[in-house]
């Protein structure tokens, strides 16, 4: 998997409240925000994940990008203390992607993966000109929709996703309620698949049937049967992807040092020195020619 660098922002507004998740809309987030940090760590373990919040009175930065779940953990659990007012989805966005440009490793790609179950204030006008900011800046940004969401706040979200999209990420997809929980419904889609995974409601609306089993049309296996599995298959072909290259490159290097040691090596003390010790080569000999001459003389 890439190396990532990745703000998840949850929605701890009043509507993150409802209980129509297992077993509410927050406790719901904090769950897939479990499987999303340990799907990115596991996938390259030097990528990073922070995590903030945009209910209340502002977003706040939460964790700051790390690779320790328990910071995560602890994060969620002080939040979960703090649901209260409505979300402030474009301010969240900007604060994350500042959070992402001081990022220590800057080989890291960028993306910012935002919950949304509440109402969007902002006009679409505004978040279509953020949106062509952070593509601009090569910042990837998923959504996922979960709850009794309006027509209007969908549209919004669409306009958003469409600008910002670029070659691969920034992908949205709608969960809704069912008997399964959110991060088993959030396993199966690109989001944590990749742009393979089986179609969902990214664009189509709705987490819609299995496809062409996305990565894993070889075996016949559709992910949303199984998400845990499909996770830990993928998890499972990605490192030995990773093995691979690697024995390549060291096998690459072995064959490189061993013709190295193939090419013989001139002795260094028949170059440069004769039987008797001395210099060889021209200068040596011209100057026994030069005592042959004074003894003749």
């Amino acid at each position: 998997m890439p190396l990532e660098a990745v703000m998840v922002v949850v929605d701890n507004s009043e509507s993150s409240r409802n209980g129509d998740y297992t077993p509410n809309r927050f406790d719901a987030q904090a769950d897939a925000v479990g499987i999303i940090f340990q799907s990115i760590i596991s996938g390259n373990p030097e990528s990073a994940v922070g995590l903030m919040s945009m209910g209340g009175k502002g977003p706040e930065v939460l964790v700051t990008l790390t690779t320790d779940q328990g910071k995560i953990l602890e994060g969620l659990h002080r939040t979960r203390k703090m649901i209260r007012g409505s979300s402030h989805l474009a301010t969240s966005i900007q604060v994350a992607n500042l959070a992402l440009k001081h990022r220590q490793n800057k080989t890291q790609r960028t993306r910012i993966i935002v919950f949304v179950c509440s109402p969007v204030t902002e006009d679409e006008k505004s978040l279509v000109s953020l949106a062509g900011k952070l593509k601009k800046n090569n910042v990837s940004v998923d959504f996922v929709l979960f709850g009794d969401l309006d027509d209007e706040t969908e549209s919004k979200l669409r306009a958003f996703n469409d600008k910002v999209k670029g070659g691969e990420g920034s992908n949205l997809v709608i969960i809704p309620p069912s008997g399964k929980l959110l991060s088993d419904q959030l396993i199966s889609t690109p989001i944590l698949m990749g742009e393979g995974a089986a179609a969902s409601g990214g664009m189509g609306g709705g987490m819609g049937g299995g496809g062409g089993g996305g990565d894993f049309g070889e075996f016949d296996f559709d992910p949303s049967v199984d998400p845990e599995l499909a996770l830990a298959l993928r998890m499972s072909m990605e490192e030995e992807k990773a093995r691979q290259e690697k024995k390549a490159k060291e096998d690459a290097e072995a064959a490189g040092k061993s013709g190295l040691e193939s090419v013989k090596e001139d002795d260094e003390s028949t170059a440069l020195l004769d039987k008797d010790g001395q210099p060889s080569g021209s200068g040596s000999k011209d100057k026994k020619d030069d005592a042959d001459r004074m003894d003749t003389s």
